[in-house]
């Protein structure tokens, strides 16, 4: 899968150890969500499947964060979840913090357990479970 350009200037943005990062996880995040439409939303890269958000990862003070919309239904350890939404979030600040076998697992849970974020404006803050 080829990355889009917005994607990459995302990534130009970024220190080298954060870049590392994020090639990391895209990559992974590309082979294991290979139908997923890639973009930057909010100004982060984002993976979509039919319109609705799954994962993605953004800059915060304290490093890397990797966050899956639905992840508080995963019932993972490694993911920190909080609020009123069902989003969970991993936070990195070297590559060898990454757990490809969590990130894997991780990633097949996100295909399997979605909530309606793409309808959550429509249904006034409402998430109906997908999946």
């Amino acid at each position: 899968m080829t990355m889009p350009d917005e994607i990459e200037q995302y990534h130009r943005k970024l220190t080298p150890s954060d870049r590392l990062i994020c090639a990391s996880l895209r990559s992974h995040i590309d082979s294991e969500l290979a139908d997923a439409e890639s973009k930057i939303w909010h100004a982060h890269p984002a993976w979509f499947l039919d319109g609705n958000p799954i994962v993605g990862y953004s800059r915060l003070k304290d490093g890397m964060r990797l966050m899956f919309w639905s992840g508080q239904s995963f019932d993972e350890e490694g993911l920190e979840g909080k609020g009123k939404f069902k989003d969970a979030s991993a936070h990195y600040t070297d590559l060898t913090e990454i757990s490809i076998e969590d990130l894997r697992r991780w990633l097949a849970k996100a295909r399997e357990i979605q909530w309606d974020y793409k309808n959550i404006v429509k249904r006034k803050g409402v998430l109906e479970r997908l999946k």
